[in-house]
């Protein structure tokens, strides 16, 4: 009988196995969901498979392209049937770019898509069963937002291909106009195409490691019309006559561009900047304004890529904040974004961050801005927590991390200060989830999900929660 019940189980799991597809199998599919990637999701007699560059209720022909045990990944090579819910993508790339993956998708499918990602990682990776509603702040100006550029270069032919990676790649899709970028920045790098072109530069080739030019970045604030360049490159110097023509007066005047920077990156990485900066011709930094704010930026330093949705953030953290004793604690604080903006408000705040390009700007910006009752602490979050002193009239906790959330001593150094409340901002609902549910004794208390990035999968949330 064990023998007999063994193989039954044996063969049981080989039927669970058993994936019903193979590579290079048409099917008609009808799409029932958008995964967090951007990627359409339906299921095959039971097999889970990802389409993408397709909507829910698309109904497409697509050809398995790949399997694993889990799941599958196909191609659409027709669409049978399109959602209502489509819309006209304004760009000439999409979807070939890959950056603003549902850029044809209705705006307000755009945002439920958005609150959905954030219900489903709190109930499935955080296991939160949360009583307070998730509250969706769209962006008044969807297109045209973004207020920085890093453009990567090819050498394609006789000419340069200056872009985007297409996803997953390291091949650039060349475009004129990005319409999530502020139209200032494509003039501008379309004004630099047209240098690089004319004197021939030396493009880089990653594959081999030869060559110059490496890439552009481009900087801008619609609140101030002011800009700063860089170009990033390996080794070695422009020629005069192509700096001639760079350090035209008039015309960087006519951009409103502050300063021209050479930034020099040696290594063989995908990583964009290096860390030796030349200035070429101005000033290195530029303003940027946010409400009463303005704020000191070089080329590295972070700041939030959406201005008009993060003066919407800022206000809500400012909310959140009001009428509450004690100081704040702005974590991963970066340029001093929330510092300065709560501080403004009238609060006392310690910003701490491990960047020192970051707590120079911030502390910049405070002088800039008048404002004495901001400190700023470079150093990692993770060794804060041992300066009991400087932390102990903190009664609010600010979290703004990067993708891969909160580190284990993070979390346990917040707990142990025992905050009365915590303030977590994320731009991944997964690692928000994962370290709300190690956040024992607080509960959630408000959720906002704030769109940063129209047109793209990408989900910022603001949370509040309070110590029980």
């Amino acid at each position: 009988m064990i023998a007999d019940f063994s193989h039954r189980e044996h063969t049981l799991a080989k039927q669970k196995l058993e994936i019903p597809v193979h590579v290079g199998d048409d099917v008609e599919l009808e799409v029932e969901s958008l995964a967090s990637s951007g990627d359409g999701v339906t299921h095959h007699h039971g097999y889970t498979l990802f389409v993408p560059h397709t909507l829910p209720q698309d109904r497409v022909k697509a050809r398995i392209t790949k399997t694993t045990k889990r799941f599958g990944v196909t191609r659409v090579i027709k669409r049978l049937h399109s959602t209502p819910d489509r819309v006209d993508a304004p760009c000439a790339v999409f979807p070939e770019c890959g950056g603003c993956k549902i850029q044809d998708w209705d705006y307000s499918k755009q945002m439920e898509f958005k609150v959905r990602q954030v219900q489903d990682a709190l109930a499935h990776v955080g296991g939160l069963n949360v009583a307070v509603g998730i509250d969706p702040v769209p962006a008044d100006q969807p297109l045209h937002y973004r207020n920085k550029a890093n453009y990567a270069i090819e050498k394609r032919g006789k000419k340069p291909s200056i872009g985007f990676y297409r996803q997953g790649t390291h091949h650039v899709v060349d475009h004129v106009e990005c319409h999530t970028l502020m139209e200032p920045i494509t003039a501008i790098k379309e004004w630099l195409r047209g240098l690089i072109e004319s004197h021939s530069l030396s493009i880089y080739n990653e594959r081999r490691h030869t060559g110059f030019l490496r890439g552009l970045v481009v900087r801008h604030s619609a609140a101030t019309g002011e800009a700063l360049v860089g170009l990033v490159t390996t080794h070695g110097e422009f020629s005069r006559k192509f700096m001639d023509d760079l350090t035209d007066e008039a015309r960087l005047k006519s951009f409103g561009i502050q300063g021209v920077i050479h930034n020099i990156n040696r290594s063989k990485t995908n990583v964009i900047l290096g860390h030796e900066n030349i200035t070429l011709w101005g000033q290195d930094f530029f303003r940027e304004k946010l409400g009463e704010l303005e704020f000191h930026l070089s080329l590295p330093s972070f700041f939030q890529i959406n201005p008009y949705q993060s003066v919407k953030l800022y206000g809500i953290v400012q909310s959140w904040v009001e009428g509450t004793d004690g100081s704040v604690l702005d974590a991963y604080c970066g340029n001093g974004g929330i510092s300065l903006w709560l501080a403004k408000a009238g609060c006392e705040v310690v910003g701490i961050d491990s960047a020192a390009s970051n707590i120079e700007d911030a502390e910049q910006s405070a002088h800039l801005n008048g404002i004495t009752t901001c400190r700023f602490l470079n150093m990692p979050l993770e060794r804060a927590f041992q300066l009991k002193e400087e932390l102990a009239a903190v009664k609010t906790v600010v979290l703004d991390p990067p993708r891969k959330g909160c580190s284990q001593e993070v979390v346990t150094g917040i707990l142990e200060m025992k905050p009365d409340r915590i303030i977590y901002v994320s731009c991944n609902p997964a690692t928000l989830a994962r370290d709300l549910a190690l956040m024992q004794g607080y509960a959630v208390r408000a959720i906002k999900v704030i769109d940063m990035f129209p047109q793209t999968q990408h989900v910022e949330t603001a949370v509040l929660l309070e110590r029980e």
